[in-house]
């Protein structure tokens, strides 16, 4: 859809991003080929067909690359080799050749931020002080008690540093001992990322989604943390301090800017997506640059973090519409491997809810992002004690989870094993209910998967759903409605109420209830509960 104009670029084609749908893979648990309960790169490109009939336009894979999994996979120990149980260097090369040949592009996890403690770099940063990578991490002695440096926490709880024995200083990680942070005030890790990130472009990838890009500079000083107010967000109380120094340092743009002009350097250019946890729609506007040189897109959590309210909702997409600079293109998604499904936590577990959520994902002005089972709506597992791989769950059961609930394998169809791996087969996790599966829904016309490809679809088919401008229609309590470009409008009903819309005619192009998809209708306009739809408008 290169030749639809961009509503905000002053008759400029816009990129393909911005008229996409994108697609998030955990590798682990899409499908696994070769019998040995994980998932792998094979597993992916025996379901591109599946992805090209859904509609989307780009993959992203979370990490694919050589990790000890510490944390699966965001523990880097080689940035430029394949994760063996993934598969090859050979079956990556393959999958991104049988993606572009069915016109869909890749995206793979890009982690500047920090290594494993296995990576080439810190074993040897941590074997003297005077190692040739020792500058390559963030050193500092300890406090003259003996204790860390200062009171900069990590995201996993604890300390943000701890005490290397062999040299007497502490390292410091943002997230777990095993993934130590990296000097970016280091101009040699400045050149290496070039060189990874140059690599990876090289084979084919069409773009990166960067993990925690806000956090990779951190104070020069080391100063502490101020603690937190009372106004501040709920995570950010919880841990009892501002990140100000460890996190959204303002010469982390200097370092977007460094790769977003290697991005444009490529014919096409290359996809910058960012992970952006802000709370806050200027800070997270900062990341696209003034003059948009940094990030083409970074994902907004107050969204997701928000609850499924007509209220609320509104006003996040509405403040970042206000306080995104010109030109700057919203990224949206419900779900994804670390927030777990949005047909859980904000529908309930209630399918109602879920296909009222698609229709606002689908519609919004901005790029939305699915994750693998959003489509089929599927919900969060119960992963039990003895199952548990992610760090956080095995440390923090039972006050807190984790986030394997949200990681569980793909059911592709009801039979053992749910397609996702051979029937005597014990998957890396369990697998949970396959009652909403690919196989049932593909052939079932008002199934939520098949409402996920119709809206898909017809995005494609409107200049108005993928770069139209997002205007509100004023709307009963609990409803959301808005206008997208000149001649359609997405209405939702985020309540048990029936209710009665005015201003609005047309017809009804897709929606939830799918035996009203074609109905005309004059002004006032009635949605029964939790019903969303598109709108041709008069």
């Amino acid at each position: 859809m290169d030749h639809l104009v961009d509503a905000t670029g002053a008759g400029a084609p816009a990129p393909w991003w911005k008229s996409g749908v994108l697609y998030q893979i955990y590798p682990l648990s899409f499908a696994d080929s070769n019998a040995d309960g994980f998932g792998d790169l094979q597993g992916i490109a025996q379901h591109m067909e599946y992805l090209q009939w859904l509609g989307v336009d780009a993959i992203w894979l979370s990490p694919i690359t050589v990790s000890p999994n510490a944390d699966w996979g965001y523990d880097v120990a080689d940035y430029c080799a394949i994760q063996p149980e993934m598969g090859t260097s050979a079956a990556f090369d393959e999958l991104v050749a049988a993606a572009h040949e069915r016109g869909i592009r890749v995206l793979i996890d890009f982690v500047p931020n920090h290594t494993s403690e296995e990576h080439p770099w810190f074993v040897d940063a941590r074997s003297s002080r005077s190692a040739r990578h020792r500058d390559w991490y963030l050193w500092a002695d300890p406090a003259p008690d003996g204790s860390a440096p200062n009171n900069w926490l990590s995201s996993f709880g604890g300390p943000a540093w701890t005490l290397d024995e062999t040299t007497g200083q502490y390292y410091m990680h943002n997230h777990l001992r095993e993934q130590p942070d990296l000097n970016w005030w280091n101009d040699e890790v400045r050149d290496a990322f070039d060189d990874i990130i140059r690599f990876w472009f090289d084979r084919g990838v069409d773009g990166f989604r960067i993990d925690v890009c806000n956090i990779i500079i951190k104070d020069a000083e080391l100063r502490d943390n101020p603690p937190a107010t009372p106004d501040d967000p709920p995570d950010v109380q919880m841990f009892g301090q501002r990140s100000v120094y460890n996190a959204n340092r303002p010469e982390l743009h200097d370092v977007l800017k460094r790769w977003r002009r290697i991005a444009d350097s490529y014919d096409p250019p290359r996809l910058l997506l960012g992970e952006t946890p802000v709370d806050d729609a200027a800070t997270l506007g900062a990341f696209y640059g003034a003059d948009l040189d940094e990030l083409h897109l970074a994902f907004n959590f107050p969204f997701i973090n928000a609850p499924l309210d007509a209220a609320a909702m509104r006003k996040v997409v509405e403040h970042v519409e206000t306080l995104l600079p010109d030109g700057a293109w919203p990224a949206w998604t419900g779900s994804n491997h670390d927030m777990f499904r949005f047909a859980t936590r904000w529908a309930g577990d209630d399918p109602a809810r879920a296909r009222a959520a698609l229709v606002m994902l689908l519609g919004l002005r901005g790029t939305p992002v699915l994750y693998q089972g959003d489509e089929i709506g599927l919900r969060d597992v119960a992963v039990e004690p003895p199952d548990l791989r992610d760090p956080l769950g095995v440390k923090y059961w039972p006050a807190y989870a984790g986030r394997d609930a949200a990681r569980t394998p793909m059911p592709w169809n009801h039979a053992s094993g749910a397609g996702f791996t051979e029937p005597e087969v014990a998957p890396w996790l369990p697998i949970g209910d396959t009652e909403r599966n690919v196989a049932d829904q593909r052939s079932d016309p008002a199934s939520m998967l098949a409402l996920a490809r119709d809206l898909i679809a017809l995005r494609k088919q409107s200049p108005d759903l993928n770069v139209g401008a997002y205007a509100p229609i004023p709307a009963p309590d609990g409803v959301w409605a808005w206008r997208r470009g000149d001649r359609h409008a997405v209405v939702v009903n985020f309540s048990d109420t029936e209710i009665t819309l005015d201003r609005i005619s047309g017809r009804i192009l897709v929606g939830t209830d799918r035996a009203r998809d074609g109905e005309r209708f004059e002004s006032p306009m009635h949605l029964r509960g939790w019903e969303g739809c598109v709108v041709r408008t008069d």
